[in-house]
């Protein structure tokens, strides 16, 4: 019986010394599992602290992110500068003259007059009626233009006559005499200068006044 204790008490000390050297050993083994975590290039199979990924900051509702880059600004002219005036279109030009309409009336005061006669024991001035070819006071400087066949119209001797260039000079009306356009006349016959007149009793032409042509 002795023997048998003795075995038994062998027995339990072997296995009690035999958890402490694993204790010992597991303690070990923890510490250095946990250095080999934290030193770089720790083994296979240690243990690693997991990473936690950072929280993301909320972005307040309504706001806007703001842009990378500010945008570039698309080619094209530059923009007038403040105060700058644009140049006003031009008025368009005074409108052209119709064409000239040689069935227009006859003018009931003009003539032109081409020569001088004394048949009949009267002054007599061959003419011509007609108008100007185109609208105007006197015609704006166009051509006049006789109409029909020549006929004469009498002029008294003591008539109200003015004149201008050809017959006398510079373009201002100036009065002549019966006689001095007379003279003229027949140093220039078929002229066919324009002359405004007037008739008056007996039906002689009681005022003649030329019409200046440029």
């Amino acid at each position: 019986m002795s023997a048998v204790r003795s075995r038994r008490r062998a027995r339990g000390q072997v296995a009690l010394a035999a958890l402490g050297v694993c204790a010992v050993l597991g303690l070990t083994a923890c510490q250095g599992g946990d250095d080999a975590a934290g030193a770089p290039g720790g083994g296979a199979g240690s243990v690693s602290t997991p990473v936690t990924a950072p929280t993301p900051v909320p972005v307040p509702t309504g706001a806007t992110a703001a842009p990378s880059a500010m945008p570039t600004k698309p080619p094209g002219k530059p923009a007038t500068k403040p105060g700058a005036t644009a140049t006003p279109a031009k008025k368009p030009g005074p409108t052209a003259t119709a064409a000239c309409d040689h069935t227009m009336p006859i003018a009931p005061d003009l003539i032109a007059l081409y020569r001088y006669t004394p048949e009949g024991g009267d002054h007599n001035l061959i003419v011509k009626h007609g108008n100007w070819k185109c609208a105007g006071p006197d015609g704006g400087g166009a051509p006049f233009a006789p109409v029909g066949t020549e006929t004469f119209i009498p002029i008294a001797e003591t008539a109200k006559i003015t004149a201008t260039a050809p017959i006398v000079s510079g373009s201002a009306s100036k009065p002549v005499t019966l006689h001095e356009l007379i003279a003229w006349v027949t140093a220039h016959p078929d002229s066919g200068l324009p002359f405004r007149y007037h008739l008056g009793a007996g039906g002689f032409i009681d005022t003649l006044d030329e019409v200046y042509v440029p």
